[in-house]
């Protein structure tokens, strides 16, 4: 906690220092709280770094004979651009074949935060979810297809509100299987989730 709360008056000197460099002063009445309030925000956005996936799996892996493919989609997630460190947000659809072993539903999510609350690229950030998973639970397969808007294209540079990007890592039998990857795009293309 000690070394957490030096961190953070370090950021807040960063901040007040940026505050000055773009012209405005840190000590006006609306400013003068925002360092401890953007060094506490990034605390937040940036969690991700003080977490270990191992701990967040931990107890949830459980023998299961079950062998049909397993979908968790519309997660939604925040993440950010480390080319700009400004968000990129989105949903994820995670799809795993399991071959002895499952994990509990909640964890999936919880992956998807861990590396999420990093600086990233969507690319990366993609192909870690669906690492993690196939690591840890050894499927057949495991898929995953992430959709994203990047305020660092919505809001400067080609400023285009309305373009999302879309990355997907398939492994095992969602790469190797023409037929299980179209199942899996085409349940994650459905209506089911919006009753």
């Amino acid at each position: 906690m000690e070394e957490l709360l030096l961190k953070r008056g370090t950021l807040e000197g960063l901040v007040a220092q940026m505050l000055s460099a773009l012209g405005e002063d840190p000590k006006r009445e609306g400013l003068q709280q925002t360092p401890r309030r953007v060094a506490k925000a990034f605390e937040f956005l940036t969690d991700g770094y003080r977490q270990d996936v191992e701990k967040v799996l931990n107890g949830a892996i459980f023998n299961e004979s079950y062998s049909e493919m397993v979908i968790v989609k519309e997660i939604d997630f925040f993440s950010m651009c480390e080319h700009h460190m400004l968000p990129f947000f989105g949903r994820v659809h995670i799809a795993y074949i399991p071959n002895g072993k499952i994990v509990g539903l909640s964890k999936i999510p919880r992956i998807v935060e861990v590396f999420s609350r990093r600086l990233q690229v969507q690319e990366r950030l993609t192909q870690q979810i669906a690492q993690t998973l196939f690591d840890a639970l050894n499927p057949d397969g495991v898929g995953v297809v992430m959709e994203a808007r990047h305020m660092c294209m919505m809001m400067r540079g080609v400023e285009k509100q309305n373009s999302v990007a879309t990355t997907s890592a398939m492994l095992g039998t969602f790469r190797d299987d023409v037929k299980t990857r179209s199942e899996f795009l085409n349940l994650i293309g459905s209506n089911l989730s919006r009753m």
